[in-house]
């Protein structure tokens, strides 16, 4: 995707067929848009594991970790909206579950009209996509000004987890300790790992580790750049390392992930979302 250009893409797009790009918790720079049509399973969003299903709106921002796994069955759509948008967004991540027929209507109508004006290549679709996006941030905004879509209170684990989620979206590549992590927010490793497992059910450890696969999965795979210098900008101490670290937690080395053709298992087997319990490097 151009990262100045709105775009809108099935789930199933967006995962390439491969379950890790969306259930490993990553973030993005660009903000999202979900739409699930069909499905139900399990999402992280804004340091909390929560429950996702059939007609959910999930909005994503720039930089927010996240993680979703809807399952083989699962359906939806992603409308990709770039940073620096005129558009006016919610300045947080939210969910909401849509129970009105009439308001299921009124999104799925919009995606897919805009989705129609993508396809068609027509001059000026651009324009006409930003449009029809506007209508679906109204229509976004007007499901959080209602009551029932009021977030409950989060608890305090929920808040340290919150914190941690974003220092994990800004500090991932720099091959800091856990410790590290830790301090800056003013809490024993111990206790920011109880606190994260408890809002997540995954420790500390398990999603920043999450989030460093995800980031060497994409660049193995997408760009031409050396394993070596890869492993550089994620903090690795060496390229040896980095080689160990993704033999164990993808089981396939960064050669084997570079140069296969298709995933040699689409499903989120236990090698697949295999993460340390120890320290990210």
């Amino acid at each position: 995707m151009s990262e100045t250009h709105l775009k809108i893409l099935t789930l199933a797009q967006v995962s390439g067929g491969q379950d890790w790009r969306l259930g490993l918790a990553h973030d993005r720079p660009h903000h999202t848009l979900v739409w699930i049509t069909r499905g139900q399973g399990r999402m992280l969003l804004d340091g909390r594991r929560r429950g996702v299903g059939t007609h959910n709106a999930v909005f994503i921002p720039k930089g927010a970790l996240f993680a979703l796994d809807l399952g083989r069955q699962g359906m939806g759509q992603a409308v990709l909206i770039p940073d620096g948008t005129p558009l006016r967004l919610p300045d947080m991540a939210r969910q909401l579950r849509v129970r009105d027929v009439q308001v299921q209507y009124e999104i799925a109508g919009l995606i897919e009209t805009a989705q129609r004006e993508q396809n068609q290549m027509r001059p000026l679709r651009q324009d006409a996509m930003e449009a029809y996006v506007a209508l679906m941030s109204v229509w976004l905004r007007r499901q959080i000004a209602q009551e029932e879509h009021v977030p409950a209170p989060r608890s305090a684990a929920e808040r340290l987890s919150r914190d941690f989620a974003k220092l994990v979206s800004a500090r991932y590549a720099s091959g800091a300790p856990m410790a590290d992590y830790a301090q800056t927010l003013g809490f024993t490793p111990t206790h920011l790992s109880r606190a994260v497992k408890a809002a997540t059910g995954k420790t500390a450890a398990d999603l920043l580790t999450e989030r460093v696969v995800h980031a060497a999965r994409t660049l193995l795979e997408t760009t031409p750049h050396p394993a070596r210098n890869i492993s550089h900008h994620l903090g690795f101490g060496s390229a040896a390392y980095f080689t160990r670290f993704m033999q164990q937690h993808t089981g396939q080395t960064p050669s084997q992930l570079r140069n296969r053709s298709t995933p040699p298992h689409s499903g989120s087997g236990p090698r697949e979302h295999r993460v340390r319990q120890s320290a990210a490097p």
